[in-house]
């Protein structure tokens, strides 16, 4: 029953974010020279939705806007991830992302953003205090693929610019972003696609998956920290065969789960 309500409540609240303008296709385009992994357009791409897959743009520690840090997977990994938006929900998902960049106000529009190899950003000041005034306002931040103890203290070098006032803290099972519409208490590691040609679920140093977050006054997850992990490459190579389904799948989950918390919390 909680699942249902759960999925309903989503439903009723996701109108508060309806028809998100349509500049995707646009400013998608407009940065595409940055990305890994360019995706052509589909056909729906100036349709709007109710929902829209945000991606944060932000400046590198090594070296400015570094090609294969925020850009990484894209936008491959968004597309193919938005097709299983719509085929297992009932969320009017737009078929194309929006880049959102560190120093927009357009970040204030897109209640769901997802910012990538994160062991990679520097946010100045300013940047940092937009963020959390995004989060504070009711925002949603989803931080994925970066590896190992190097990549975690560049990323809370800038972690701490946005909540010099709270901790990091690790998400048990029982948390509500683990049991909405799927029960994620049986999460593993999800590898990137180099485990096809390494067999290793982890990179450098970073050896098990760690499921943290930031959380407010009212313990409502507003950062998810997917650290040792790549949902992103799992989303991109979701239609590889060689790629095994299993750790797509659950990438999917988590991806889907959190949209639907985002949205309900």
């Amino acid at each position: 029953m909680r699942t249902v309500a759960a999925l309903l409540v989503a439903l009723t609240l996701v109108a508060a974010f309806a028809f998100q303008r349509r500049g995707g296709l646009r400013r998608s385009s407009q940065y595409e020279w940055e990305m890994q992994n360019p995706a052509d357009d589909p056909a729906d791409a100036m349709e709007p939705g109710e929902f829209s897959f945000a991606r944060f743009r932000y400046p590198s520690a090594f070296g400015g806007w570094r090609r294969a840090s925020w850009g990484t997977d894209a936008n491959k990994a968004e597309r193919v991830f938005l097709q299983g938006v719509r085929r297992l929900t009932r969320v009017n998902a737009r078929s194309v992302e929006e880049i959102i960049d560190a120093d927009d106000e357009e970040i204030f529009h897109w209640p769901w953003l997802y910012a990538v190899e994160v062991g990679y950003w520097r946010l100045n000041d300013g940047q940092a205090k937009r963020m959390r005034q995004y989060l504070d306002r009711g925002g949603f931040l989803m931080v994925d693929d970066f590896h190992g103890s190097r990549e975690w203290a560049t990323f809370e070098d800038s972690l701490r610019r946005v909540f010099p006032d709270r901790t990091v803290v690790d998400l048990d099972d029982e948390e509500q972003i683990f049991n909405l519409l799927y029960n994620l208490k049986d999460r593993f590691q999800v590898p990137g696609r180099q485990f096809i040609w390494s067999g290793s679920t982890y990179e450098r140093d970073g050896v098990d998956a760690r499921w943290r977050a930031i959380l407010d006054e009212k313990n409502r997850v507003q950062v998810l920290i997917c650290h040792n992990m790549d949902l992103g490459d799992a989303w991109e190579w979701a239609d590889d065969p060689q790629y095994p389904e299993r750790f797509a799948s659950l990438a999917y989950r988590i991806g889907i789960n959190s949209i639907v918390y985002s949205m309900t919390h």
